[in-house]
């Protein structure tokens, strides 16, 4: 049995605000569970240095948790004066998914990012903000559309991410923070809405896997992407 209760293939209740600020071009707060993230995507009509007059567009992210996101207060990464590890890999994740469900020709010559800022963490921090990050590029992309700045639909399938693991020898989906402190093998899913496969993040965490074991891991992650791309679906309708 699982601390919360949940089947093996059951995800956490999912639900997807848009609008959450007044600024931004697109924004939401996704909430998985009690995991909650603030989602916003900022649109500049400048891209960087590395891509000037390629004629190609930029999706890129940010990403940090809030002090009290978690149960003991943690110290702003500011006041160090630079970013962890944790948090610069997370963040380059984060824009390598999303940018791989762009045409970014389509897209034009123009930069949008995306900031993920985790207001409460209880697992999953980075694929909540991978699926909260795509409804806000969505919103940022139609109001680009709605304004004649694109022509063409430059999103050309969602983006969504969770999470699957083995716990207590069992395979489960969308780990929560009890769940991930114990999983002997833990990994992070990264689909399209039309199946095609992004990324794969898997590693053994005391325990090792095979690979039928890994399959079954696999197909829960196509079953949860699947309802998170209907989530995101339904809130940007």
């Amino acid at each position: 049995m699982r601390p919360s209760g949940r089947h093996l293939s059951e995800m956490r209740t999912v639900s997807i605000e848009t609008g959450t600020t007044k600024h931004a071009e697109g924004s939401c707060l996704i909430k998985v569970g009690d995991t909650q993230v603030i989602c916003t995507a900022s649109l500049e009509e400048r891209v960087p240095p590395f891509i000037k007059g390629s004629g190609l567009g930029w999706v890129t992210a940010e990403y940090g948790m809030l002090p009290r996101s978690t149960g003991s207060r943690m110290r702003r990464e500011a006041t160090s004066g630079k970013q962890g590890g944790r948090t610069v890999e997370i963040q380059r994740l984060i824009g390598r998914s999303l940018r791989a469900g762009v045409d970014r020709v389509a897209l034009g010559e123009r930069q949008i990012t995306i900031d993920c800022d985790v207001i409460q963490a209880d697992g999953g921090t980075r694929c909540a903000s991978i699926t909260g990050g795509w409804v806000a590029l969505r919103l940022a992309v139609n109001k680009l559309m709605k304004a004649g700045d694109v022509k063409t639909d430059p999103l050309v399938s969602p983006v969504a991410a969770v999470s699957c693991g083995i716990y207590a020898g069992q395979p489960i989906l969308d780990l929560d923070y009890p769940e991930d402190s114990e999983a002997g093998v833990d990994g992070n899913f990264i689909l399209r809405g039309d199946g095609q496969l992004i990324e794969v993040q898997m590693s053994a965490e005391g325990a090792t896997f095979s690979r039928a074991q890994m399959s079954e891991l696999m197909d829960l992650a196509e079953k949860g992407v699947a309802q998170l791309v209907e989530a995101q679906k339904a809130a940007v309708a």
